[in-house]
């Protein structure tokens, strides 16, 4: 049975709780992307192979999402601080052990598990701002997560390039996961002393539901490898995986749906579905996420290869994008409140122009130029990434109950990491298919782009439906008595729902 508890007065730490929060969640995410420009040095120092180089980076999104939502209901019931600190140092020791690591196969198994790790920390951040701050202030501690989001992933090969560029190519790829250590614990010294020791937010008694962790495990499992896989799986047979995890997600949610009709406390409550802003914000998350993270992928793949930029030169060029998205989430979270989703709209339509604008760099500045060329547009897409993401995580997790922040943040995720992976998988199809067709760079990379433009403007369909829902329906939809009991929001859900 949930109990339902009065929320707690507001913590005077808890702005530098959040820090400790964003810290966590920018190293995570940082190492989504930080280990793409390290594989040419994986290779020489390590003589990992192309399928070890490809579970390197694969390996950790897909235990990544594997573990989000287990994790947020892990969260939920036994207390989001100690999930966190958990997760948070278990991390830590798996970076350790992943510079240390004396050959291929070991790097790949402690890849998997600082992917789990990550998995355990993302879900419980969104669920600690839930209960630390409210109203104004709420959307104001998602703004900046969504900066840190934006950032960590497009400073990630930046990053990377300068750490190979200091220590060298034989070792350097090593101190892309050393970085973590000093981060890592210095945030995990400072979260002992600073995160608030909230009570769980469901019943102790309540079962963690193990066999719908297998299903939901199995299933995005079998929704994830394809996709991961898409360039090192030769063949058409690994499609065949789409239908199973179909037939094993509609298998969770029917094993979830019985969880709830016998009083059983379900992994995932399905009443957070009824809630419409917060199914398509997930919806938004997930295609926003498959159009813009494919961006550093095949542009990073076109400078390296086909104009031969250096691994920290094709890093800066992304710097742009970077600092306006930093930029563009500060002011999202200060203006989704007012806006609400045009805000969001708004955002989506500057990403997809500023995509735009780099397909025309590409094709009337070519060559060693394109860098300088690609730069406004990437600033102008930098700040609507911003104006993006922090708002549409606002807008959708506002009318969740509190006692399911963890698991609707995990939920929501699990859809961004399915989303990048996805979209890695059909803009690189295109990138590869027409450079072995054609072999110009330039063009694949255009056609890539177009090609994630088209999948941008699906979130923007998504958001405008949502902005007509809200505007018809301004009150809070229920999700039954549970999201009534959990409806903290007050005030602040109802600006949010003028602002759309």
């Amino acid at each position: 049975m949930t109990t339902v508890q009065a929320q707690p007065a507001p913590d005077d730490r808890r702005w530098k709780a959040l820090g400790v929060c964003l810290t966590a969640g920018f190293i995570s995410l940082l190492d989504t992307s930080i280990v793409n420009v390290a594989l040419p040095s994986m290779q020489r120092g390590l003589g990992a192979s192309e399928a070890d180089q490809s579970w390197v980076v694969s390996g950790y999104a897909l235990a990544f999402g594997l573990a989000l939502v287990p994790a947020g209901r892990l969260g939920d019931m036994r207390g989001r601080r100690q999930a966190f600190l958990f997760g948070l140092a278990l991390f830590t020791l798996a970076s350790a052990a992943c510079g240390l690591a004396p050959g291929a196969f070991w790097l790949v198994l402690f890849r998997l598990l600082q992917g789990t790790a990550a998995g355990m920390v993302a879900p419980q951040t969104s669920g600690l701002i839930q209960q630390m701050f409210q109203g104004a202030e709420r959307a104001k501690a998602f703004g900046l997560l969504g900066s840190v989001i934006g950032v960590s992933t497009a400073v990630g090969p930046l990053a990377g390039g300068l750490l190979i560029d200091a220590v060298g190519t034989d070792d350097g790829w090593r101190w892309v996961f050393f970085v973590n250590l000093p981060i890592g614990v210095a945030a995990l010294a400072a979260g002992v002393r600073l995160l608030p020791r909230y009570p769980p937010s469901t019943d102790r008694r309540e079962e963690f539901d193990l066999f719908g962790v297998a299903l939901l495990g199995a299933g995005v499992l079998a929704l994830m490898l394809p996709l991961v896989q898409e360039q090192q799986w030769t063949g058409r047979q690994k499609w065949a995986l789409l239908p199973v995890a179909a037939l094993l997600l509609a298998a969770f949610w029917a094993w979830e749906k019985r969880q709830g009709l016998l009083g059983r406390a379900p992994l995932l409550d399905l009443g957070l579905f009824s809630l419409r802003s917060f199914t398509l914000g997930a919806l938004i998350s997930l295609s926003y996420f498959a159009g813009f993270t494919t961006v550093f992928f095949v542009y990073s793949l076109y400078l390296q290869n086909a104009v031969g930029y250096s691994a920290l030169a094709s890093g800066l060029t992304v710097l742009p994008f970077a600092a306006a998205s930093a930029v563009g989430a500060a002011l999202g979270g200060r203006l989704v409140v007012r806006f609400g989703r045009r805000l969001v709209v708004i955002g989506l339509s500057a990403v997809a122009a500023g995509l735009l604008g780099v397909v025309l760099a590409v094709q009337f500045a070519p060559g060693q130029d394109v860098g300088w060329a690609t730069a406004l547009p990437l600033l102008v897409g930098g700040i609507g990434s911003g104006l993006t993401v922090s708002p549409n995580t606002t807008l959708t997790l506002t009318r969740v109950p509190v006692h399911r922040a963890g698991a609707a943040g995990g939920v929501l995720q699990t859809g961004q990491r399915v989303g990048s992976a996805a979209g890695i998988a059909v803009v690189g199809a295109v990138y590869f298919a027409h450079l072995a067709n054609h072999g110009r760079p330039g063009t694949a990379l255009q056609f890539g782009l177009l090609t994630a433009v088209g999948i941008i403007l699906v979130a923007v369909a998504l958001a405008v439906a949502d902005m007509r829902e809200r505007h018809l329906n301004p009150a809070p939809v229920s999700a039954g008595a549970g999201a009534r009991r959990g409806s903290e929001e007050g005030g602040a859900e109802e600006r949010v729902g003028r602002g759309a």
